[in-house]
């Protein structure tokens, strides 16, 4: 893992679609050892946001900085290997009946499929040790159809840890969970986030009791605008969440947890 003192730099990023901005202007950095979470409504600029982080979306303005590299003035396909990706477009892409192990250890070559490349055994060795830290040891073997799909999440999850890569990016990892996938995933996301070896780490989510404990950084967005950004216990209060989903919401943290919920 080679680290930078910034894993990510955008300076006036903007996106637009057909004359309309979707996003921006934003300016954003995210340090090295910074757990970054993105919170807002639908159609906020999320997932938007997680296409450039993850260099498949080029923006209309601005410059985009990753790992130290410009894009635009480097190889993204080189790039890419360096970041680990975990969505629901990833996901739907996977054979059905591929193993665990496989699924994770792909990572290692930006695959979908083991038959593309090489693998050894010390590559398996280090798939294994993903999936352990994720306490997902027991999937390794299990075809990807025969998993809940909090196992699948916890299994994506263990993939954006192979190959030591420099920035993890979790785009909604617990959407469509029940209260024991989600929890379990946020456990494990708590889990990875402690990790001092884990680099700079940006999760998506529309719910602060998807938070995991550790998160330290926070961005809020709604309608493509910047809501709030900086140190999660500065910017996240009943005033700038009610003010990003548009609906008054109190917040409590409780157990290092984040709860909200409407008043009446």
């Amino acid at each position: 893992m080679t680290l930078v003192s910034s894993s990510a730099v955008l300076r006036d990023v903007s996106v637009k679609y057909e004359g309309t901005t979707v996003l921006g202007p934003i300016n954003l950095n995210i340090s090295s050892s910074e757990r970054w979470v993105i919170l807002g409504p639908n159609g906020s600029g999320k997932t938007t946001l997680i296409k450039i982080l993850s260099l498949y979306r080029y923006p209309t303005t601005g410059t985009v900085e990753v790992l130290g590299e410009t894009w635009g003035a480097t190889d993204v396909r080189a790039l890419r290997q360096r970041i680990g990706l975990a969505s629901s477009s990833l996901r739907d892409q996977f054979r059905s009946d591929i193993q665990g192990l496989d699924i994770v250890m792909t990572a290692q070559h930006g695959a979908l499929e083991t038959w593309w490349h090489n693998y050894s055994e010390q590559d398996r060795s280090a798939a294994m040790d993903c999936l352990n830290r994720v306490d997902a040891t027991a999937l390794a073997t299990r075809r990807f159809h025969t998993m809940s799909s909090g196992e699948q999440q916890r299994v994506q999850l263990a993939r954006t840890l192979m190959g030591d890569p420099d920035l993890l990016l979790l785009d909604e990892p617990t959407a469509g969970l029940d209260l024991a996938g989600r929890e379990q995933l946020v456990n494990s996301l708590a889990a990875v986030a402690a990790d001092p070896e884990t680099p700079a780490t940006v999760l998506v989510t529309h719910h602060t009791d998807e938070i995991p404990p550790g998160f330290t950084h926070g961005l809020l967005l709604r309608g493509g605008a910047v809501m709030a950004c900086g140190p999660l216990d500065q910017i996240l209060t009943a005033e700038s969440l009610s003010k990003c989903f548009g609906l008054s919401l109190r917040l409590e943290k409780r157990d290092d947890r984040w709860l909200s919920w409407a008043t009446s």
